[in-house]
């Protein structure tokens, strides 16, 4: 299918419904099973020969856990060792970066696709060739993990935001964020709330991410495609006329306004809030739905409202296990990366220990019998892979210092929008 971007050509993307094509079978892997002793032995041989006979692999806190028996088994099967070295989520792409060259990096590191466009930049990456493997993964995520040409990374989970409600006060959803606000404002008039809507804000810069739909519906995305469906840095489509209709609303929306975008209300007191029954929304990702649901929250997943006359499309990250390009046994990264993390099992374990809808379809349509995973599903049918490319990285603080401005009650909305477009652009064109 394709995805219908705000005036820009279609993002070819597979759509995470229930009726997509079903994997039935679990991935059958030459180094997970089979074969004879002999053969076993000599592979294992082969593997060792290639360098390092110990790898290790950067990983966060949540998702070291689950990784804990593919490594294990790894080391059964080919005598290598997987350590696994937790790492600090906000720095490790920047370490990453800057030991790899050196030699002391990991072998291999797991963090989200938009990295991959810095990562190539820096020669830091090895490209990874999923061969018959690419059919047995959600599209999307491969094309997410696809940068100039070739495949970078092994994904395992796609993941979106979409609009939390809590059914208990308000028990029909809204399709636009005109009646989501005004159903807010009910439930808080009648005292059954004391937020009509919650979305967590950085004090410092703002929330681009989480605000990115309604943008979209308004007709401003980001970048816009070249032919091939790929974002192209040079057609900044931010400046577009609905991107000055978005920082209107953004105003109006904001603490000068409406109050329903608020700068103190942080992501853990948006979260905590919600979890409290003190909203009947709460816009965010399924990351936050397990401490709603522990709290006994009714709770129901709802399409993102719009604000625009287009669809309201959220950014769709996909996360991965992605190869040094230094890496002292590349033969056994491959191997690990390629034939143990992409099995049903890992995926399985790593949509377990994280909630993140998972990107091979035989773990996802297990884990699509959950209605929450389902929904976030659907949502992200209407949803654009986040910019993979370098200049993303020279948007992110005026677009976010912009919006934080505007919803602060700050300038003028059509000025302030027209000033961060021209210096994105600025920085994009250095």
């Amino acid at each position: 299918m394709k995805v219908h971007t705000t005036g820009t050509p279609a993002i070819r993307r597979r759509t995470f419904a229930l009726g997509a094509v079903s994997v039935t079978a679990a991935l059958v892997l030459s180094a997970c099973g089979g074969g004879d002793a002999a053969d076993s032995e000599s592979d294992a041989k082969d593997l060792a020969s290639g360098g390092a006979t110990t790898l290790t692999m950067w990983v966060d806190a949540e998702r070291s856990p689950a990784l804990t028996d593919v490594t294990a088994k790894f080391k059964e099967d080919t005598g290598i060792e997987v350590k696994l070295v937790t790492k600090d989520f906000q720095q490790v792409s920047d370490d990453f970066i800057t030991q790899v060259p050196t030699g002391k990096g990991p072998d291999l590191i797991v963090g989200p696709h938009d990295w991959v466009g810095k990562f190539v930049q820096n020669g830091v990456i090895a490209p990874i060739e999923l061969g018959d493997n690419a059919d047995k993964f959600q599209e999307t995520a491969v094309q997410a993990m696809t940068y100039e040409g070739s495949t970078y990374g092994v994904p395992y989970s796609i993941e979106n935001i979409g609009l939390l409600r809590n059914a208990d006060l308000v028990p029909e959803p809204a399709e636009t964020m005109d009646e989501v606000i005004a159903n807010g404002k009910q439930a808080v008039a009648e005292g059954k709330a004391e937020f009509p809507f919650l979305v967590g804000l950085d004090p410092k810069q703002g929330d681009p991410y989480h605000l990115y739909p309604f943008q979209t519906s308004l007709g401003a995305p980001v970048f816009g495609t070249d032919e091939s469906g790929s974002y192209d840095a040079t057609k900044l489509e931010l400046g577009n006329p609905g991107g000055a209709e978005f920082a209107a609303k953004l105003k109006q929306w904001g603490e000068a306004g409406d109050g329903i975008l608020n700068s103190s209300i942080t992501p853990d007191i948006a979260k905590e809030k919600f979890s409290a029954g003190a909203s009947p929304y709460f816009l965010t990702g399924p990351w936050n739905v397990p401490d709603a649901e522990e709290a006994g929250i009714n709770l129901v997943v709802d399409p993102i409202p719009t604000a625009g006359p287009n669809p309201a499309q959220p950014f769709v990250g996909v996360n991965g296990f992605f190869i040094s390009a230094k890496s002292q046994n590349a033969l056994a990264a491959n191997e690990f990366a390629l034939n143990y993390l992409s099995t049903e099992a890992v995926q399985d374990e790593m949509f377990k220990a994280g909630g993140r809808p998972p990107a091979l379809t035989a773990s996802f349509d297990k884990a699509a019998s959950d209605p929450v995973v389902a929904a976030f599903g659907e949502i992200g049918i209407n949803g654009v892979p986040m910019p993979a490319i370098p200049e993303m990285e020279q948007v992110w603080a005026d677009w976010g210092g912009t919006e934080l401005a505007l919803i602060k009650g700050q300038g003028d909305p059509a000025d302030s929008w027209a000033t961060m477009v021209s210096n994105v652009q600025s920085k994009i064109s250095k």
